[in-house]
């Protein structure tokens, strides 16, 4: 391969390490959302994977069971963490075309 060649992938590999990075930055930007029992506890992510926001409707309080309350948040945070991860892996093809999937929930080091 040619001096000229490899410049030009070097060059294209560096422009797609910024633009992943930028990409992943704006995860954080990017907010979805999980619930359970019939919207009763919502939980709002970021694409970044991180819980912004809990949401209980207190209906669904009941001090005689709290194991109940306990599954509908479990769900509703693995619900929100799941669409995360989709949303995260969606805006990264964007960035890869599709490459390297699941690139978006490995938050790998250096990009």
């Amino acid at each position: 391969m040619s001096k000229m060649g490899m410049g030009a992938i070097l060059k294209q590999a560096q422009k797609m390490q910024k633009d992943l990075q930028k990409a992943q930055e704006n995860l954080a930007n990017i907010k979805v959302q999980g619930s359970a029992g019939g919207g009763m506890v919502t939980v709002t992510a970021s694409a970044a994977q991180e819980i912004l926001e809990i949401k209980i409707d207190p209906e669904v309080v009941d001090p005689e069971d709290v194991e109940m309350l306990e599954d509908l948040v479990l769900a509703a945070i693995n619900q929100a963490l799941e669409n995360a991860r989709s949303k995260s892996d969606e805006e990264m093809g964007k960035v890869t075309g599709g490459m390297l999937p699941g690139l978006g929930g490995m938050g790998l080091p250096g990009f």
